[in-house]
């Protein structure tokens, strides 16, 4: 029944790719999600004060409660699209308000986007939805170990490689690059007793049995751990990034690959690592691509 409140008076769909030939005579195939309307239960107002500018949108249900958050540069063509596709019916049916927040740029609504689904986990967002703990693989021991984000403070930590929701996925990815690039099992802590197995079918150089230094085994894990690397917070404190869209400026605050906001909050612990914040930053951060104004420790 839900699908029904959002189809058009046109030709109903029913699972097939409906053609016809246009004023030049090519044959066209008509998209059906063309053939929706705009929901009746969704007020027609905040939908036409959708703006065409970055920022954010907020599906919200009979009792104001988020069922969906997203983000676009262009927000109103984005909530569009939403109203217009075929697999949206269910959230489209529960939704009874559309919410909207500007942003300066596309960073500001990623990290505004990411910040509200963790508050709110909305029943349609699959992503970024669970506040994961997470893990990496640190260096500097005798052997690789798999260490944890409520243990060591990943922003300040130089040598870890890796970010992982379990110590299992860490251990499976050492394993794999292990295979590849011919490593120690033994070494790496992956298997007990020497020699290793890789080394008795020929697969390891013979850390585990003294025929491969010590050392020159541990250079080439750290190689071969290097594409995974987790970069420390490259600042000695806060940074605003600045973004400006149509008349409006904004500031984004982040400390230790954690947003804090567009105001410097007070009062409160210090920043923590987070994931999803450093995936969104760290390409474009450290590839000097955003405008950046320290702050003040």
């Amino acid at each position: 029944m839900a699908a029904r409140l959002y189809h058009s008076r046109a030709a109903p769909y029913h699972g097939a790719m409906h053609t016809h030939v246009n004023s030049v005579g090519l044959l066209v195939c008509a998209d059906p999600a063309l053939n929706f309307s705009t929901p009746s239960h969704i007020p027609r107002a905040c939908i036409d004060a959708l703006p065409p500018q970055p920022g954010i949108y907020i599906f919200r249900d009979e009792a104001g409660v988020p069922v969906y958050i997203g983000k676009s540069v262009n927000i109103r063509q984005r909530v569009l699209s939403h109203l217009r596709t075929l697999d949206e019916a269910q959230m489209l049916a529960r939704t009874r308000h559309i919410d909207h927040e500007r942003t300066g740029g596309e960073i500001g609504a990623l990290l505004r986007e990411a910040q509200l689904i963790k508050a709110h986990q909305p029943v349609f967002n699959s992503k970024l939805r669970r506040i994961r703990e997470m893990c990496s693989i640190r260096l500097g021991a005798p052997l690789p170990e798999v260490v944890f984000a409520k243990d060591i403070d990943f922003g300040r930590t130089d040598g870890l490689f890796g970010l992982f929701q379990t110590p299992q996925a860490a251990r499976e990815t050492l394993r794999t690059l292990a295979q590849d690039a011919g490593l120690c099992s033994v070494m790496t802590g992956l298997e007990k007793g020497r020699p290793c197995f890789a080394r008795q079918i020929r697969r390891c150089q013979g850390a585990c049995t003294g025929e491969e230094s010590a050392a020159d085994h541990a250079e080439r894990v750290q190689a071969a751990l290097a594409p995974l690397r987790v970069t420390p917070w490259p600042y000695p404190g806060p940074i605003a990034i600045v973004e400006k869209s149509d008349g409006l400026r904004q500031r984004q605050l982040v400390d230790n690959w954690c947003y804090l906001g567009t105001r410097r909050p007070r009062g409160k612990a210090p920043a923590r690592f987070d994931v999803d914040v450093y995936r969104i930053l760290a390409r474009p951060l450290l590839q000097g691509g955003l405008t950046i104004e320290q702050l003040p420790v």
